[in-house]
């Protein structure tokens, strides 16, 4: 069978349906320890989301200023570096996107 241009995934292409997979991983991560962003960058590449540091640092810069992480600086030998915890709000949030989650993968694998 000859394979279409469809049949190929472009990770560019649907990065607007990752966007949100990806805030859930880093608020995931912030809510199970304190994360920095080339942390972040180096944990979300493992699980094959490769974005760069002009994508990530908007989107902890956003989910700051939703209040769902707070953020501060540390030193970390000569330099500073930003460190991100979640907030209660933070906490609450992931769980009730836990519980969406979890519908959605049902849904997503009844369909397999």
């Amino acid at each position: 069978m000859k394979k279409t241009n469809s049949d190929y995934i472009d990770p560019a292409r649907d990065r607007d349906l990752y966007s949100g997979l990806i805030r859930l991983h880093i608020l995931h991560h912030a809510v199970e320890s304190p994360i920095f962003g080339l942390g972040m960058l180096e944990e979300l590449a493992r699980h094959g989301y490769r974005i760069s540091p002009g994508t990530l640092y908007p989107l902890l810069h956003g989910l700051e200023k939703k209040g769902y992480l707070s953020a501060k600086e540390r030193r970390d030998g000569k330099s500073l570096r930003k460190v991100y915890r979640a907030t209660p709000l933070g906490r609450k949030a992931l769980a009730a996107a836990r519980i969406k989650v979890r519908e959605l993968i049902g849904e997503l694998m009844e369909g397999k």
